[in-house]
């Protein structure tokens, strides 16, 4: 089926209403009317707690949230009970890291990362580790923007129990081989912690096929709203694992010496939950779905083949990688002496959106002895006009800043 851009990008109000070209996806997308529609309608009509009340609009509220969990659930290849709501990638991650290293791990066990991180899964690990005496170790990058898995081997001994890893950079859009690295982690007998924030819009995600043991993803990177996130752990893993937030909810009983924890994956939900924020998450997924099949992706990849054809004409330009690699829509760049803030800020007064920093990936950019890049995101609702849009006034900033 064909996909008619113009159509979909009349369910996105900011889209409409302003005269905005909205380049820095891999930050944030965008909402469709339908997942704001949804969130008002839950302050609006069912606003009530969940799991507690034995009234209708709780018991409305609960449905609602639970319904979420199963179209997630059914998203990745998940059951429902492996999937547990947080505030973001960073919680999920920040969930796992805790309750291994608080519970399961010992003075001297190590956990592998690589120098393609972003912070939300960098600060983590180095936290437990010297907090509890771990060995955190780190996949090189390489130069060409992949890292260097040949080599993973000579980083893992009997003592390591976990491969944390992003499965696309939000700096290079680098498309990490997780199957290959999940395959060496299990015939090692090492768990597995997958970052998918990135992916999760670009790439189609079955759990059960890869064999991660946990998966982490923020809902506002496809579609949802803020202040929702998604751990999945499979089942057994879960079942095995001691929360480190407690709380209401997360417990079955209570005394005034002891308690119990609640059935997975509640126990990992400690407090009033992000209600509106998941049941927006759950249309955003109905949503991103009802276009799943008309080729979403093609339209993505061939825009992003078009920005990257634009970007080499400028000769000023340095992108980040230079080489082709297997890569999700997102590029970095430089400009000479030119400095990332300067571009964004002045792309700005034409209404156009990129990102300028560190991204907070700062190992990427100290591999490139760089500070500071811009990066352009693609997303569905893009448009070729919107890249030559782009592109000139990029010429004309250029000229400006030179």
């Amino acid at each position: 089926m064909s996909f008619d851009i113009n159509t979909f990008r009349k369910e996105f109000p900011i889209l409409k209403n302003n005269e905005l070209i909205y380049l820095d996806n891999a930050s944030t997308t965008q909402k469709p009317q339908s997942v704001i529609d949804s969130i008002s309608n839950f302050y609006q009509n069912n606003n009530a707690n969940v799991h507690r009340g034995a009234y209708q609009i709780a018991e409305i509220a609960t449905k609602q949230y639970e319904l979420a969990r199963k179209q997630i659930a059914q998203f990745i290849n998940a059951n429902h009970n492996e999937i547990i709501f947080t505030k973001s990638t960073t919680e999920a991650i920040n969930l796992i890291a805790y309750s291994l290293g608080m519970n399961s791990y010992v003075k001297g066990d190590e956990i592998i990362i690589s120098e393609m991180e972003h912070h939300s899964n960098i600060i983590p690990w180095q936290m437990i580790s010297k907090k509890f005496n771990f060995v955190l170790k780190y996949i090189p990058l390489l130069d060409n923007g992949t890292l260097d898995i040949k080599n993973i081997s000579t980083l893992i001994t009997d003592k390591t129990k976990l491969i944390s890893i992003t499965h696309m950079s939000n700096v290079l859009g680098t498309i990490n081989p997780i199957k290959d690295i999940i395959k060496i982690a299990k015939k090692n007998n090492i768990e597995t912690l997958i970052d998918a924030a990135q992916s999760i819009s670009h790439i189609n995600i079955d759990v059960k096929k890869l064999g991660c043991d946990y998966l982490a993803f923020s809902g506002h990177k496809i579609m949802g709203p803020t202040g929702v996130g998604v751990l999945y752990g499979a089942k057994d893993k879960l079942n095995n694992l001691s929360p480190f937030l407690g709380g209401g909810h997360m417990i079955k009983e209570v005394s005034m010496d002891s308690f119990s924890f609640n059935d997975t994956p509640w126990k990992f939900e400690a407090g009033t939950p992000n209600i509106a924020q998941v049941i927006g998450l759950g249309e955003a997924i109905k949503f991103y779905n009802m276009y799943a099949n008309k080729n979403l992706h093609t339209h993505t990849s061939k825009l992003f083949n078009y920005l990257i054809e634009k970007l080499n004409s400028i000769p000023e330009i340095t992108l980040y990688p230079d080489s082709m690699i297997s890569r999700g829509p997102v590029i970095s760049f430089s400009i000479n002496k030119i400095h990332a803030y300067d571009i964004a800020k002045l792309l700005d007064t034409f209404g156009i959106c990129i990102r300028a920093g560190h991204h907070c990936a700062q190992p990427i950019l100290n591999k490139y002895n760089i500070t500071s890049l811009n990066r352009i995101s693609i997303y569905f609702y893009n448009t070729k006009k919107e890249i030559d849009i782009f592109h000139e006034s990029l010429l004309k900033v250029i000229k400006v800043l030179s």
